[in-house]
């Protein structure tokens, strides 16, 4: 048996982690204390105890237990279950545990909807994936979500030393263990405690006459990062949180988290955000940012890995320091609303191609002023449909660059 399981909490109090939810007076510990079980969705990344909260819920709740696993479960699965409400065995109501919900099409989640509804089946069902995107919504509406989080390096250090006290008991060894190592293992697994005890259990393995030293920690702890999925919601986190610290000018944190999607190999992403990042965020305070990330981004996609870090650091460093602005952007985007609401109206006559007027023409004749004409190379007339003549969709940002074009064009005009 895997030592994640053999040692798996059976208390509350002993679970790692989730004192958000668990703690003393926290809303997940007031809700299983009530003794009235709710229908529950558990969220987070994998092993940070979304299945020990569920399965000491259910050993308390003295009903009838069921555990599905979505990868694996099929309609027949759910009508075993169903077929035993209003039976002895089902006296005390049927509480099912559902790993993995997202697994489950439509229709299997859709079957379990009527008995939920009226009590006679109580979910408690736990998702690696947002469940707003992949949980059915009659069955979100009826259900509290509740998140789980990486557990913090620091509450790590408990399981880790209890590991290390199971298999010294198992084997008769006492092992000694240097706080080096201990951190190093903590920090390395990415918050998920599963992989943490397989780590531990490695490195109980290696060890030296019961000696478990940093270099041991240093070989075996597996690699946090590998979690990153580029379909899953860890690669729209990361690449949310790279443009919002970029947006927010913290190079530091930008290039954290563009180091997580360097580590995983994902450049393209990378890449295709900082263009996005380069014209959205830094606009027009900085318009020469544009074609210098561009070049970096083309670069990285010639070097390649690991070459490719190189001009996307510039690029990131680059785009994070730079002042910032938005105007642009907001201005394309009211001009789209406009026309996607049917604000559009016909051209000014003057602005249309040279052609023939009509019989019915109420003004003969083109009339275009030719601003390279007149000095300035300005002349005032009329560009907007006349329903839209003075609508104003770009103002001007408050960066040095803006500011002086808006100065030059209060002057001219």
């Amino acid at each position: 048996m895997p030592l994640a399981d053999k040692i798996r909490p059976a208390a509350l109090d002993d679970v790692v982690g989730q004192t958000h939810l668990i703690g003393e007076g926290k809303p997940l510990r007031r809700v299983i204390e009530s003794g009235k079980i709710p229908n529950m969705i558990f969220y987070g990344p994998s092993g940070v105890g979304k299945t020990t909260v569920a399965r000491i819920i259910a050993e308390s709740a003295n009903m009838r237990l069921h555990k599905l696993n979505g990868t694996s479960a099929s309609t027949a699965d759910i009508k075993g279950i169903v077929s035993e409400i209003d039976t002895f065995l089902g006296c005390n109501g049927i509480l099912l545990y559902l790993d993995e919900i997202q697994y489950l099409n439509k229709k299997q989640q859709q079957s379990l909807l009527e008995y939920i509804e009226d009590g006679s089946i109580t979910l408690i069902a736990s998702t690696t994936e947002n469940p707003y995107f992949y949980v059915y919504n009659a069955i979100l509406s009826r259900s509290t979500v509740f998140e789980f989080k990486p557990v913090m390096p620091d509450e790590m250090e408990k399981a880790v030393r209890r590991g290390f006290a199971e298999i010294g008991r198992e084997n008769g060894t006492e092992y000694e263990i240097s706080d080096d190592a201990v951190k190093y293992i903590c920090h390395g697994v990415g918050g998920d405690v599963r992989k943490c005890l397989n780590t531990v259990e490695l490195c109980a393995l290696s060890a030296k006459e019961g000696r478990v030293d940093l270099e041991i920690a240093r070989e075996l702890t597996q690699r946090s990062n590998m979690r990153y999925d580029r379909d899953g919601d860890q690669h729209y986190d990361l690449l949310s949180a790279l443009q919002k610290s970029i947006r927010g000018s913290d190079e530091n944190a930008a290039l954290h988290y563009a180091a997580r999607l360097i580590d995983a190999g994902d450049i393209i992403s990378l890449s295709r955000r900082l263009l996005v990042i380069a014209c959205e965020d830094v606009g027009l305070a900085y318009p020469q940012a544009i074609p210098i990330v561009k070049a970096c981004v083309d670069s990285a996609m010639q070097l390649g890995l690991p070459e490719a870090r190189i001009p996307l650091g510039d690029a990131i460093v680059l785009l994070a320091t730079s002042p910032k602005s938005n105007s642009a952007y907001l201005a394309m985007d009211a001009a789209l609303a406009d026309v996607r609401n049917g604000a559009t109206g016909d051209f000014p006559r003057h602005l249309q191609n040279v052609h023939c007027d009509g019989a019915d023409a109420e003004v003969r004749g083109q009339h275009y002023l030719y601003p390279h004409d007149f000095p300035n190379h300005y002349v005032k007339q009329q560009y907007l449909p006349d329903n839209l003549k003075d609508k104003v969709y770009y103002r001007f940002g408050d960066n040095k660059l803006e500011r002086a074009a808006k100065e030059y064009w209060e002057k001219i005009k």
